[in-house]
This record gives C-alpha cells, structure tokens and sequence, in this order.
C-alpha cells in the first residue's frame, strides 16, 4: 500500500538502496538469460518502501540514465529518464563499490575462446579479401546489419550532466575502462565487419562483400581504422569502431593516429559508435570533421626532448 504521507517527497538513502540493488539483481538475470518478472520486484519494492508504482518506475527509469553514462548495460524497457534526483549518484556510488564484480555484467559473451583482455585468442576474419564465395554470398544471420541510431546532440541540444552524474563518470571513468578491455574492442569489431558484410550483399554486393577487411586482425591496431570497407558505389570505407556496453552518450578515447587520419582521410575515414553492445546493439556513425559532432578534449601529452 502507498504511504501517502510520501507522495511528491524525496526517496531516502535506504530506499534507494534497495532500488538500485534490486535493479542490479534484474539486470544480472536479463543478462544472463535467467526469467524474471519485473512487476514482481516492483511490488516488493512498492511494499518495502511505500512508494508508489509510478514513482518505483520512474527511479528504475533514472537508473538506466546513470548505467548508461557509465558505460554499463541497462535493463530493456526502462528508458532513461533524465530528471534524477540528486541522491541517486550516490547510492549507485556505494553499489558499485561495495559490488565491483557489478563492472562485469554484460561481459560474459567476450569470456568465450576469442574474447581476451590480452587478445590471447583473437577472432579469426576469414573473408579478407578471399575465402569461400558460396559462404559469403549465402544466407545472412539474423540480425547481422544493426539498427543505426542517431548521434547524441552536441552543443545547445545536449543538456550538461547533473554535477552528482559528472562526478561519478569522472571517478569511474567509463572511456578509460572500454579503451582498456581489448575483449570489448575485439566484439565490438566483430560485430562490425558482419555488419559492413551483410549491409554490401543486402546491397547487391556481393563482391564488396568478399573485400571486407578487419584490418586491426591483419596489421595490428596502428593504421588508425579497424576495418576497410566500402559503400554500395565501392567507395573506400576506412571504419574506426568504439564499442560501449553503455549507452550513446557515453564518452569513449580517440587516439592521434586515429584523429590524424581522419583528417587525411575526410571522404572514406568513418567513427561507427557501437553502443548497447550487451543487451541490444546498434550504432551511429561520425564522419570528419569530428569536431561538428563531439567535444574533443587532450587527457595526456606526449614529453620528448
């Protein structure tokens, strides 16, 4: 039953405790394939603390927010909703720490043979330039071109993080840890290069199709580009892939070669953002100058003598 004597007031520290436990513990379930019931965690939580079911849903909505920004996966059908109260920060802060085994929700699929922090066993890219024609030009997997989003605003579109989001994003520093997890970088690729694959035989290329080449596999991570594909018209693509557990805006690391060739390269060189890399992915695409889409700011300088 709703305590009214709590309509239209602030959750308390206990409360969202337990919320944001509670959504953890759904997350890890959806995540993990593992059935759940989400309106019965909302009547338990409805029942532990009072609160209302619209406003046990609006929280579970605040929480994607916060995940999202923070690299991390969310539950689907709980969109962001971005009017948080402040001493939400917080509560997620003291999860997170108290659970840093939370940081490793969606990985799960990259702790498979092929997936590795030290790219001990790397994908193979087995239609780079050659292989089985017949395999190429067959049936698609489902679900193998992803769903193209659009950008996050930049500029007077995109409201400013609540200083309570800032200051979490800046201690945990979700660019820094997908820059680091090669595992993450390497599915991320791989979702691309099937991606660019599908997209050209959907096209009625078939032949481009066979010329896909996932570059970072063949030559190493320093030409500036994961992967050399093309357009339908056989335009050179040069594709650089940041993949994200997290949401669309989530920031992520762009390093100098990979600026420098965007601008040698303007007409072929593509960012494809991948993001909701664990639950439900998708992209968005930036093409130079990358300056006309995201705020680029210097982390680290290089000392020489």
């Amino acid at each position: 039953m709703v305590d009214q004597s709590k309509v239209g007031t602030d959750w308390q520290a206990d409360e969202l405790d337990a919320i944001v436990a509670t959504y953890f513990a759904m997350l890890a379930a959806e995540l993990s394939g593992r059935l759940y019931v989400k309106a019965h965690h909302t009547r338990d939580l409805m029942a532990r603390t009072g609160r209302s079911h619209r406003s046990v849903e609006f929280k579970h909505m605040n929480l994607s927010s916060v995940l999202a920004d923070l690299g991390l996966p969310t539950i689907r059908g709980y969109k962001r909703k971005d009017n948080i109260q402040g001493a939400i920060f917080p509560a997620v802060e003291r999860y997170l720490d108290a659970h840093p085994d939370a940081w490793s929700l969606g990985l799960a699929a990259e702790a498979r043979p092929g997936f590795s922090d030290q790219a001990a066993a790397p994908f193979s890219s087995p239609w780079n330039g050659e292989g089985d024609h017949a395999v190429v030009e067959g049936p698609l997997a489902s679900g193998s071109i992803l769903p193209i989003t659009a950008p996050p605003p930049l500029g007077p579109g995109r409201k400013p993080r609540p200083e309570g989001l800032a200051r979490i994003v800046r201690k945990y520093d979700p660019a820094a840890r997908d820059h680091r997890n090669r595992a993450l970088g390497q599915w991320g690729e791989h979702h691309v290069f099937h991606h660019e694959r599908a997209f050209l035989i959907a096209h009625d290329r078939p032949d481009l199709a066979r010329k896909v080449e996932w570059t970072s596999q063949l030559h190493g991570d320093g030409a500036g580009y994961d992967i050399r594909s093309f357009d339908p018209a056989g335009r050179e693509r040069l594709i650089e892939v940041k993949a994200t557990r997290g949401g669309p805006a989530t920031d992520f690391f762009l390093t100098r070669t990979e600026r420098e060739v965007s601008a040698e390269r303007p007409d072929a060189w593509r960012l494809y953002r991948l993001h909701n890399l664990a639950a439900a992915p998708a992209l968005f695409q930036l093409k130079p100058p990358l300056e006309a889409a995201v705020t680029l700011t210097a982390e680290t300088w290089r000392a020489a003598f």
